[in-house]
C-alpha cells in the first residue's frame, strides 16, 4: 500500500514521503497513530502543491541570498575603535560588532555566528567571510580606523 508520512518515522521514511509499506503496518500502526495517510489522488495533489511551494520558497530565499551577496561584496564597513599608542586596538573587533555594523549600514541582518573574521586587534582593513543561506558566501571588507 502506498503512503504519505506525516511525520519523521525512523526506519520508514521522513514527512511527506510517497512510500510503499504493507497494508498491515499501515491499517494496524501508521493510520491509527496519524503518521501517515494513504495515498489517494487527492493526497498526491496536496503532496505536490506542498513540494512546489516549498521549491518556490527555497528559490526565493536563494535569491534574495544572492541579492545580499552581491550588496555585502560591493560595500566596506567602516568601523571606529579606540587603540594605544601602537595601533593595537584596546580588545578586537568582533563577529558581532560587525554583524550590527553591517545591519546599520545596509539594512541586512547576518547572524553574528554566519560572520568568520580573522583576529582584528590593529587598525587596518580586514576581509570578513559571510555566510548566507543555502551555502552563499559573500567577502566583506572591514576597514578599522579612529
Amino acid at each position: 500500500m502506498k503512503v504519505i508520512l506525516q511525520k519523521d518515522i525512523k526506519g520508514t521514511g521522513k514527512k511527506g514521503e510517497l512510500h510503499e509499506v504493507s497494508d498491515g503496518y499501515a491499517r494496524n500502526y501508521l493510520f491509527p497513530r496519524g503518521l501517515a495517510v494513504e495515498a489517494s489522488k487527492n493526497a498526491l495533489n496536496e503532496l505536490e502543491n506542498r513540494e512546489a511551494a516549498k521549491a518556490h520558497h527555497l528559490a526565493e530565499e536563494k535569491k534574495q541570498a544572492e541579492e545580499n551577496a552581491k550588496v555585502i561584496e560591493t560595500k566596506t564597513l567602516s568601523i571606529k575603535a579606540k587603540a594605544g599608542a601602537s595601533g593595537r586596538l584596546f580588545g578586537a573587533v568582533t563577529a558581532k560588532e560587525i554583524a550590527e555594523e553591517l545591519k546599520a549600514q545596509t539594512g541586512i541582518a547576518v547572524d553574528k555566528r554566519k560572520i568568520i573574521t580573522p583576529e582584528i586587534k590593529a587598525y587596518g582593513e580586514y576581509t570578513c567571510e559571510v555566510k548566507l543561506n543555502q551555502g552563499i558566501t559573500a567577502k566583506l571588507m572591514v576597514q578599522i580606523g579612529e
